[in-house]
This record gives C-alpha cells, sequence and structure tokens, in this order.
C-alpha cells in the first residue's frame, strides 16, 4: 500500500499529475486545493497518498497536506461516495467552508458544490456530522462551530429572554451551548429554544 511519494514532479494537468520517484512514474490524482499549491514541473514534490484498489485498477489519490487526505477519507466512508466524487468535492470547496457546512447541517451549501446533489449532501451530514469531523477540523487549528450561522440571532433573543427571568448569564450561555448542539437544524425556533432551555434551568 502507498501511502506516500517523494520525487519529481514531471507532469501536472487538472485531471492529473506524473511524479517521478526512484525511476517510477506515478500517475497520481489530486483535487484542485493540492493542484494549485504544486511546485513547477521538474521540482521535488511530497505526496500524502491514498491507495484505491479496485479489482481492474489501483489509483493513487495526493495530497500536499494531512488535514485533506484525512478529509479525503472521511469522505469515501459516506454512502454512495467514492474517491472521485471525494476529489470533486474537495476541489469545490476549501477544508473550512467544507466542514463548517457538515457540522452545521448546512445543506444549500453542500449541494453548491457541483456533483453534490441534495440526497448526497443529505448522506454526508447524516454519516459525518456526529462522527469527528470537529474534532479533525480542531487537530488541524480550525476553528469550526457545529451551530448554524443562521440561528444567532434566535441564541441572543433567548439568552435576552432568559436573563430577565432571573437566570445567570453563563448558566444560561452553557444551557443555549447544548441545546443548538442537541436540536436538529429545521426544528431550530426562538420558541422551541425557549422550551429546551427552560426545562434544563428547571432541573
Amino acid at each position: 500500500m502507498i501511502a506516500r511519494i517523494d520525487g519529481i514532479l514531471i507532469e501536472k494537468t487538472p485531471a492529473y499529475i506524473i511524479v517521478e520517484a526512484m525511476g517510477i512514474g506515478y500517475e497520481v490524482i489530486v483535487p484542485l486545493t493540492t493542484f494549485y499549491e504544486l511546485p513547477e514541473t521538474n521540482q521535488k514534490v511530497v505526496l500524502k497518498i491514498h491507495t484505491h484498489i479496485r479489482e481492474d485498477a489501483m489509483t493513487l489519490f495526493g495530497f500536499l497536506t494531512q488535514k485533506e487526505k484525512d478529509v479525503f477519507q472521511l469522505l469515501i466512508t459516506v454512502t454512495g461516495i467514492g474517491p472521485k466524487l471525494a476529489i470533486n468535492i474537495l476541489s469545490g470547496t476549501d477544508f473550512s467552508e467544507l466542514v463548517s457546512s457538515i457540522a452545521q447541517g448546512d445543506l444549500n451549501r453542500l449541494v453548491r458544490i457541483p456533483g453534490v446533489g441534495r440526497k448526497t449532501a443529505e448522506r454526508i451530514i447524516f454519516d459525518l456530522r456526529d462522527k469527528k469531523i470537529i474534532g479533525l477540523a480542531n487537530e488541524w487549528g480550525e476553528e469550526v462551530s457545529d451551530i448554524p450561522e443562521n440561528v444567532g440571532m434566535i441564541k441572543e433573543d433567548a439568552l435576552s429572554a432568559l436573563v430577565n427571568l432571573g437566570y445567570k448569564q453563563q448558566r444560561i450561555n452553557d444551557v443555549l451551548e447544548q441545546v443548538l448542539r442537541d436540536t436538529a437544524v429545521e426544528n431550530t425556533s426562538l420558541d422551541i429554544i425557549l422550551k429546551k432551555s427552560l426545562k434544563i434551568l428547571a432541573k
């Protein structure tokens, strides 16, 4: 199993690149995020490799960074997503936006990626949102919230209402974070957030 290639970049195209190492030329498929950062041809390059083996072929997928490889390997665990679609997904958005979209359950952002329809986007969120996508982002210093951006105003309104009821702000903040994490995006409303928060605060 090939996990890393350290060699000379002898050809590069958006579809694939060729890296020569120890006299052997390896054809490697890379996402555009890696392609844009590659050196000029005849320069040294080091790639993280995912080796995909089928009965009739062995295909190498390459990445300049470990985080790209990690996200790629998470994506191909999703039902219906093969390596080539995973490469397209990485090519269609940057790492931070992709991880945020998954963590926040943002279907609209995901379906804007070429090749990703609504059902595929739903599967990505269902399979990866609670897996380790946020932990992965945090490992690489990417600050990613799992609370959708469009509920910020609801959170502020709920905070104001609960403060007026006499609860302490720090306690309210902790409860709101918990409630927003545990509430499906489509069910997010001020009434629901307040009811769930009051139930916890009353304990």
